[in-house]
């Protein structure tokens, strides 16, 4: 068998790959030296900007297989056959710390999928919590900017965390979360994933249906105390990473049962809570769960950069029978997604092998731009309408038409019976054992201890009364026996 050989990116084949050209021996190096310059300057070039959230990710393939029939609630094609599987892409992240980052750290994580479906690529953007830390994305901005590096310091600083917080009591249901016992996972495959938005439904009928989904991991949920991840980010930063990679190569295929919540559009108007916010759940005994399938992933990506690092998810991605809903933040994430991997990857982020659609051709007359691959015969148009048999629209549209009121302006959300800030993280305190509080107790009085002004631990205090009188008189009695140390 032939030795291949080594060239250059233009084809041309290398003499010397150990050896700059230089002007006599050991004398200066020569710039004519292309194979030289050509190799430094992809080299500084490697590295893409990271995402400025959820930079730290691992990714694999699988499948999704329809456990359940849907049809009476979608039409979407990739959900209307028992039995039917889809080729899929998931990729898990930290939300707040670098690529560098590590693993094992307290903070949501991210669960982006993208299924590869017959009428194209569907992806679903959500994370290891059902709910969010604010309900607006106009505050997207600060509140991540209160989470990363400070400007100064160069670090994660616990008064500029607190004092956001101290300035949105409708985090208090998230940080109950956070904080608790499952804020640290101990791996990917150990944690459940949500959609975490509301997203709509439609049936051939044209009836819709907003919805839920959630998915719950078949090996169980194990998660870190603090000090077990601790130890664990400073042996291994690359834990999660090692652990998904390496259970995947000997054949133990991690997976999830997915299941989904399914409210009547009618229902929206009068329901107790808004279902259209973010930092709240729809309690299981108002719309219980519904199977619908199962999620599995059975293959490592080749090329970590090339499939994970440029892998590109944007909620606003559907396909018939699926649409969004009045959801403030999902609104927001349907622009700000797509046009994230626009700045990161390029116009032409879509034509890369992980985002692509894989059982049908992307048709449209976009053209041109930085890595544009894809060719087009030459007599084919880049303008519609036209008279050359170009594609053309459908005239359906992907979901049903969402009903709106009123005038334009900047309002808040319309309030419901029982919309407050402090209900769902009282009732989710209340659901824990005495072990669980007394460990999610220390593990927020540790951070907000840290915040020197004083009117910034009192409003976070408050929050944590509101939600439950015993929850806020112990972290207020732990973060006092902190600060007096």
């Amino acid at each position: 068998m032939s030795k291949r050989v080594l060239t250059t990116e233009s084809g041309a084949p290398v003499a010397d790959n150990q050896n700059s050209a230089t002007a006599g021996v050991g004398g200066p190096l020569l710039l004519q030296d292309q194979h030289l310059l050509e190799k430094l300057a992809r080299f500084n070039r490697e590295r893409i900007p990271e995402r400025v959230v959820h930079a730290r990710g691992s990714g694999a393939y699988g499948y999704f297989e329809v456990t359940d029939d849907v049809t009476d609630y979608t039409y979407a094609d990739f959900l209307n056959t028992v039995g039917k599987r889809t080729e899929v892409f998931l990729r898990f992240s930290t939300v707040a710390d670098n690529l560098g980052g590590a693993d094992a750290v307290r903070d949501p994580r991210g669960f982006a999928l993208k299924f590869y479906t017959e009428e194209g690529n569907y992806d679903l953007v959500g994370n290891n919590t059902p709910v969010f830390f604010i309900k607006d994305p106009l505050k997207f901005p600060d509140f991540i900017h209160s989470q990363k590096r400070d400007p100064f310091t160069g670090k994660q600083e616990p008064e500029n965390v607190w004092d956001f917080w101290a300035h949105a009591p409708e985090a208090t249901h998230q940080i109950t979360w956070l904080m608790g016992d499952r804020g640290i996972p101990a791996s990917y495959r150990h944690m459940n994933g949500y959609g975490s938005h509301t997203y709509q439904w439609t049936n051939d009928k044209g009836e819709a249906f907003f919805v839920k989904y959630h998915f719950k991991t078949n090996q169980g949920i194990r998660s870190l105390s603090a000090e077990q991840g601790a130890e664990l980010a400073g042996k291994d930063p690359n834990s999660h990473q090692t652990d998904l990679l390496q259970a995947i190569e000997r054949g133990v295929n991690p997976s999830w049962t997915v299941h989904v919540q399914l409210m009547p559009a009618a229902d929206a108007a009068e329901y107790r809570f808004n279902p259209f916010d973010l930092t709240k759940v729809w309690p299981h005994k108002d719309y219980p769960l519904q199977r619908v399938g199962r999620l599995a992933l059975d293959r490592n990506p080749d090329n970590v950069f090339a499939e994970v690092e440029q892998a590109a998810f944007s909620p606003n991605n559907f396909v018939p029978g699926i649409g969004p809903s009045p959801d403030k933040m999902l609104q927001g994430r349907l622009f700000a997604y797509a046009d994230a991997h626009r700045y990161r990857l390029g116009v032409n982020h879509t034509q890369l092998a992980v985002n692509s659609p894989k059982a049908t051709a992307a048709n449209n007359y976009g053209r041109d731009g930085a890595m544009a691959t894809n060719a087009y015969a030459r007599a084919h148009k880049n303008y519609e309408p036209n008279s050359f048999d170009g594609p053309t629209e459908t005239g359906r549209p992907l979901a049903a038409p969402l009903a709106i009121n009123g005038h334009t302006g900047t309002h808040e959300a319309p309030a419901h019976t029982k919309d407050d800030d402090f209900f769902q993280a009282g009732e989710l305190y209340r659901l824990m054992s005495e072990d669980e509080k007394g460990r999610l107790v220390a593990n927020i009085a540790g951070g907000l201890s840290q915040v020197s002004r004083d009117d910034i631990v009192e409003k976070n205090l408050a929050h944590f009364h509101a939600a439950d009188a015993d929850y806020g008189k112990r972290v207020e009695e732990a973060v006092r026996a902190l600060r007096e140390d």
